[in-house]
């Protein structure tokens, strides 16, 4: 192949961003664009609902127990075991993607997700099969994990790959929509459950939602297989001649960037975790107000998320992948305090606004940053792979723990004024310096890591 086919030489004696990838059309980049959104809104209806569920449904249904608290965190807990198998599908579907192509890893992903998902809607409870319920609710839970572990990171690595430079950090966002997409359908589900209804887990309505997610599966299927491979893989598959790394290698290459993106996503992942599961619980469980507009302010939240992405993903080509990821992280961190003071109120006006702020704006913006910084920071050979773990051992870390670290805190907290009008009303304190924390590890990680907008995309070294 000629040099003209595979890209300019620079400077620095390494081949450039080959031209193939600006040979694409606007109307392929948006269908690639809307056929990743599609699998990352399964993927997100699933994270919502699995929190709306383990935050009001799950514990009476599947850990039936003397006392409510035991069974949230209980509930809690499985939510956690769908963050802890993450890795193990970011790393397995990861290396896959590397060797076999972004295109089928992501028909795979998709595919485990929807059918673990569906699968949850038809476990009987635990009044009905005993101890079999919560196993099969677990064993559910852990291949949707598997799957979700590596589909988020190949939407990001697709439209990274796909898209001209100087206009990554926003078609690599788009596909990001899906997030909002999917928690705005799962939290709109659960309003019209909750609409009316008294106490949803004497109903088997509860079940609706879950099965939806066959419909969404099935579209997303229908699109990706009308999807084409990546160009840039299509470059590597040709031109480059070394094997694709073992886990043991990548670690030994990339241990230290992949720990940069771990920390870079504590903020992030964690906040979305917080704001998402954590902080409808609180304020439906703790703090007494109606499931209903626990779920309105989900969905505020996710309509101002729908256009902080894209517009994240465009200043972050404006004004670089670093110092935007940045401002967010710092707006996170100086929003903690009132956001969760807002929240132990008790007012539903105030609890919408503060989920807006801190969600839509600060997380989510830090996610629409992320969408291109990731991909752009390891090398080709293994980029599918090293973008996987980074994303999904901080989602261990940062976000499934959080719900449970937070549910703890909550019955500590109550166990002061048992007697209280709201026990664990001021669990607030506690639970907003932790976000401060999370924002705070991020915010120190982006000092280390060097601007990567732009990168050539077909280097095969790190940015670290």
């Amino acid at each position: 192949m000629t040099q003209a086919a595979f890209g300019a030489i620079g400077a620095n004696g390494r081949i450039m961003s080959p031209p193939v990838r600006l040979a694409l059309t606007v109307s392929e980049l948006r269908r690639a664009a809307w056929t990743c959104s599609l699998g990352s809104a399964l993927e997100y209806y699933d994270f919502a609902l699995y929190s709306l569920a383990s935050a009001l449904v799950f514990g009476p249904l599947f850990f039936p127990s003397a006392t409510p608290v035991t069974s949230l965190i209980a509930s809690f807990a499985t939510y956690f075991v769908g963050f802890a198998v993450r890795p193990i599908g970011g790393i397995v579907f990861g290396r896959l993607g590397d060797h076999i192509g972004r295109k089928r890893v992501l028909l795979m992903t998709v595919t485990l997700m929807g059918l673990s998902s569906t699968a949850i809607g038809l476990i009987p409870t635990y009044q009905a099969i005993g101890i079999w319920a919560p196993i099969l609710l677990i064993t559910a839970r852990m291949l949707q994990g598997l799957g979700a572990g590596a589909e988020q990171a190949g939407a990001a690595v697709m439209m990274t790959e796909y898209a001209p430079p100087g206009q990554r950090g926003f078609y690599a966002s788009l596909p990001f929509l899906g997030i909002q997409i999917g928690t705005i359908i799962a939290a709109l589900v659960y309003c019209s459950l909750l609409f009316g209804v008294t106490d949803i887990t004497h109903s088997w309505v509860w079940r609706l939602p879950f099965l939806v997610s066959a419909v969404i599966l099935v579209v997303a299927l229908y699109m990706r297989l009308k999807l084409k491979e990546s160009p840039t893989f299509e470059i590597i598959q040709r031109e480059v001649a070394e094997e694709r790394e073992s886990l043991g290698s990548l670690l030994r290459s990339s241990g230290r960037t992949i720990l940069a993106g771990i920390g870079v996503r504590m903020a992030e992942n964690g906040g979305s975790s917080i704001y998402q599961v954590l902080a409808v619980s609180y304020l439906v469980n703790t703090m007494g107000l109606p499931g209903l507009w626990g779920t309105t302010s989900l969905i505020t939240a996710a309509v101002i998320g729908g256009f902080t992405v894209p517009a994240a993903g465009m200043l972050s080509d404006r004004f670089g992948r670093i110092r935007t990821y940045r401002t967010f992280a710092i707006l996170q961190a100086v929003t903690a305090l009132p956001v969760w003071y807002a929240f132990s109120t008790g007012r539903p006006l105030l609890a919408v606004i503060g989920l807006s702020v801190a969600l839509g704006v600060t997380t989510w913006g830090m996610f629409g940053t992320q969408a291109a910084m990731l991909p752009e920071m390891f090398g080709a050979r293994h980029r599918y792979m090293a973008v996987s773990m980074s994303r999904e051992v901080s989602a261990v870390i940062g976000g499934g723990l959080t719900p449970l670290v937070g549910s703890c805190i909550i019955r500590w907290i109550a166990t002061f004024s048992p007697h209280a009008v709201h026990p664990g009303q001021m669990s607030w304190l506690p639970i907003s310096v932790y976000v401060i924390f999370l924002a705070g590890i991020t915010i120190g990680t982006t000092f280390i890591i060097p601007e990567c907008r732009d990168r050539d995309l077909v280097e095969q070294h790190d940015i670290l």
